[in-house]
């Protein structure tokens, strides 16, 4: 989402602390943080390697070969800088802040649901992006957002990104939808195979919706929203509920469920709908007119971590143009590094995933963790923070 189009309000550390002290005991992550511990400051310098690195990432992230031996990016890395990597992966951005909470991990790679949170909780730390090489080549939109940077401090390396896009079965859906529509006040058209992403954050694509066709409600930013929005919200999803036939954490079981028929509609990632019709079933994908949200990671450095030189060369080395190719190739997303896209083998890689698409780009409300400091720029109201949204989203689900 380009800063040129949608207007973020600056967040504070103190603001974010606040997520910090009301978002313990919930599925946001265990052990309660210290909202009250001073920021750490980033590195001056990178020093000699550790000798290793423990990296929590997605799967499709951290690929060494053992997956697939044509895919490594990982043993060059561990050759070039002598730090061995230890990966371990996880399913959700929940069970991403439970594991950074242990301390045990370097380096991960967290989406905009989870990163503030970690901040939050005082689990990363400011990242000098001075010292990281091909920081500068990154897409300008990536850099200097909500999700990334607290005080005008940046907290990681950019990596991938893409949007939440609406799939749907094309010789069993008719006619082609246009709108989310087809998922919300259409859904019973296709009850029972309706589709949804299994997170509290997808209460922002019904707040997306409704700050497109509910303008009296007064939303100017899905990830911002009082009381009142996220009532109306919740409501929306509620009322989709009964038609949902299952919702999806995994894109591949829900590429799956598509493939036989058991969802017909919903929202994907792109890598999803290229799964399906590799697999030769018939899908198609649209951004809708309403725009959509989606996901920009980035690598943060752990505040635990005893291995940091090692975790800034990592940093760096995952935006290089060679890395991020192969890394936004194989899990299917745009790089972050516009270099890349001269890298992939498919030579239409980077224009399925729309990269360096500034239009695109603008119709993407990217993954902020909500906080109580209205992110919209409002100060006569409070918003709800994330440990609200996972309490409705237990209630919508039932």
């Amino acid at each position: 989402m380009s800063t040129s189009t949608k207007r973020y309000w600056p967040l504070s550390l103190a603001a974010v602390a606040v997520l910090a002290a009301t978002s313990c005991g919930t599925t946001s992550g265990g052990g309660e943080p210290d909202a009250e511990a001073p920021a750490k400051t980033a590195q001056t310098e990178i020093g000699e390697g550790e000798g290793k690195l423990s990296i929590l990432a997605w799967p499709g992230y951290v690929e060494d070969g053992s997956n697939d031996p044509e895919v490594d990016w990982v043993s060059a890395f561990e050759e070039e800088t002598g730090c061995m990597v230890d990966f371990k992966p996880f399913g959700t951005s929940d069970e991403a802040v439970t594991l950074m909470r242990t301390g045990q991990y370097d380096v991960v790679s967290a989406s905009g649901d989870a990163s503030l949170r970690l901040i939050a909780g005082g689990d990363v730390e400011p990242v000098n992006t001075d010292l990281l090489e091909n920081y500068d080549d990154v897409y300008p939109f990536l850099k200097d957002q909500p999700w990334n940077t607290v005080d005008d401090k940046n907290y990681g390396m950019p990596h991938g990104w893409g949007a939440n896009v609406l799939m749907y079965r094309a010789d069993l859906v008719d006619p082609a939808p246009t709108s989310w529509k087809a998922v919300f006040e259409d859904a019973e058209k296709y009850s029972g195979k309706v589709t949804a992403y299994d997170s509290p954050i997808y209460i922002a694509d019904a707040a997306l919706y409704l700050m497109k066709h509910k303008p009296e409600l007064g939303i100017e930013n899905p990830y911002a929203l009082d009381k009142d929005q996220l009532a109306a919200a919740v409501d929306l999803l509620k009322s989709q509920r009964e038609h949902v036939g299952e919702y999806w954490s995994d894109v591949v079981k829900e590429v799956q469920s598509f493939a036989s028929g058991g969802s017909v509609v919903g929202t994907t990632w792109q890598v999803g709908a290229n799964i399906a019709t590799a697999d030769g079933t018939k899908v198609e994908t649209i951004l809708p007119e309403e725009g959509a949200t989606g996901w920009s990671d980035t690598w943060m450095i752990g505040s635990e971590s005893k291995n940091k030189n090692c975790a800034y060369m990592w940093l760096d080395y995952i935006a290089s143009p060679e890395a991020n190719a192969q890394v936004a190739e194989y899990f299917g997303e745009s790089p972050a590094n516009p270099a890349a896209c001269e890298l992939t083998k498919d030579a239409n890689h980077c224009e399925t995933f729309h990269s360096g698409d500034e239009e695109y780009a603008n119709q993407i409300w990217y993954w902020t963790t909500p906080v109580a400091d209205c992110i919209d720029g409002r100060t006569d109201v409070e918003c709800t923070d994330y440990s609200e949204w996972t309490k409705a989203w237990t209630e919508i689900k039932g």
